[in-house]
């Protein structure tokens, strides 16, 4: 059947191009020469990761001493960057899942290398709980298999535990969601290539397809269930990461808005680093056509929404300090507010609160360059959100015999660096031997909003 043409609908794919373009277009970048550009990021990211894995491994063999932990700061730098990755990782299914089941069109450009980067993101968030134990080599032990330990067993009702059940099924169905994804256009890569290698690699990864009526019918069913399942954990994954927090009674952290507030974070941090590669990819691979500014003014709505909701929980967090009448959390809030961190808290709001408010103009959410500053601005902002939560509650908690400062050392910044690399790396790769854009789906929107001319409705 026809779609239905109206002025309101604008095309997802500009210039006209037919099934033969698009296939083109987004293959192009994969079968051409490896560019230098290209090889200087890989180079850079791949130099960064090394350094984070020495700084690692230095920690591994010495202890988490090297750390600027102390027996007050028991969570810092590690723990505040788990949080933020698994924040980043959030957007990826977000677009994928539930736009899909909400029909958004617009998600089609996108979403597969959002979907790739909450995997990277995940696996770089994996990392700090593991190497934060001391002992990452009994990181096995968060597993409940049958063992010989007698009456060690795992607690179930601690809230880490909960985080290795949500953090590995949120990873294992977004890798199974994106590689479900990926397999028509495997099939496609699989049928243009002249290398026989790559033929071999991707007839082996597209299981056969053989694009019929039936396979089609089929992958749509399977792709529609996955987006079912994959909606919850949206939700519960970052929701059981902030019952880390709201379960303690540490002033500032206990509290029920933690929740909500951590998942609309975390959907704002996502978006931002979306839009801070997509833009990049856009630009490098040529893809104007198919990352539209339809897109991009959509997905800043989505981070102004979201943004909204953020700055109305610094908001309740004030008022509940202020209303509540208990000194410990009147103390918490002004502590971070005007403590020995103070700076960071206001690096927060400016970021995440004022800076966002330029979205509300349609000018500058259609402004390339503009969107790209922001974008990179509200990625610091919620690293030091996450910061702010964490280090200004730890270290001045309800003793004042035991409060003390944290400074990070050298080996924290090296692993946070380290933390980047692997994802810029990771992606790199990613940018390099898959299709950045779903092939498949993106013809399913090709006609969207043209008339009969190919022009808009």
């Amino acid at each position: 059947m026809a779609e239905v043409l109206s002025v309101l609908r604008k095309p997802l794919v500009l210039d006209n191009k037919s099934y033969a373009d698009v296939t083109h277009d987004i293959a192009k970048p994969l079968e051409r020469k490896t560019s230098t550009a290209w090889w200087a990021a890989f180079i850079i990211s791949a130099g960064v990761l090394l350094i984070g894995a020495a700084a690692v491994a230095y920690q591994i063999m010495t202890g988490v001493g090297v750390w600027g932990l102390n027996n007050t700061v028991g969570w810092a730098f590690d723990i505040t960057n788990f949080v933020f990755w698994i924040g980043i990782g959030h957007a990826g299914t977000l677009i994928s899942a539930i736009l899909f089941l909400f029909r958004q069109k617009w998600r089609t450009s996108v979403n597969r290398s959002a979907e790739a980067m909450t995997i990277f993101a995940v696996i770089c968030a994996g990392i700090f709980p593991i190497i934060h134990t001391g002992r990452p080599w009994f990181a096995f032990w968060l597993v409940p298999y049958p063992n010989f330990r007698g009456p060690l067993w795992v607690n179930f009702r601690s809230p880490l535990e909960w985080d290795m059940f949500a953090i590995s099924c949120y990873f294992t169905i977004s890798l199974v969601f994106w590689y479900v994804g990926l397999i028509p256009d495997l099939a496609t890569l699989r049928d243009r290539t002249t290398s026989t290698i790559k033929q071999k690699v991707y007839a082996f990864f597209s299981l056969g397809w053989n694009g019929s009526n039936r396979t089609w019918h089929r992958y749509e069913k399977v792709y529609l269930l996955l987006a079912g399942l994959a909606t919850p954990l949206v939700v519960s994954v970052h929701t059981i990461v902030s019952w880390d927090f709201a379960t303690s009674v540490i002033p500032g952290w206990h509290t029920t808005i933690l929740p909500p507030y951590f998942v609309a974070g975390a959907v704002f941090s996502g978006f931002a680093m979306v839009l801070t590669l997509m833009l990049i990819v856009r630009k490098v691979n040529g893809l104007e056509a198919y990352i539209t500014t339809h897109h991009i003014e959509n997905m800043c709505k989505v981070i102004l929404a979201t943004g909204g909701i953020v700055g109305l929980a610094y908001a309740t967090e004030l008022f509940v300090a202020y209303y509540s009448a208990n000194g410990y959390e009147q103390f918490a809030f002004i502590n971070r507010a005007l403590g020995p961190y103070g700076w960071t808290y206001w690096m927060m709001v400016g970021c995440n609160i004022l800076a966002t408010q330029f979205f509300w103009f349609k000018k500058l959410r259609t402004n390339v360059i503009w969107v790209f500053i922001i974008s990179i601005i509200i990625n610091v902002g919620m690293w030091f959100e996450r910061f702010v939560i964490i280090m200004t509650s730890l270290t001045r908690d309800y003793l004042p015999a035991s409060w003390a400062s944290f400074t990070p050392t050298i080996i924290d910044l090296a692993t946070l660096a380290g933390s980047f690399g692997l994802f810029f790396t990771l992606f790199l790769l990613f940018a390099r031997f898959l299709p950045m854009v779903a092939i498949g789906e993106v013809k399913g929107v090709l006609h969207y909003g043209r008339n009969g001319k190919g022009g808009h409705a």
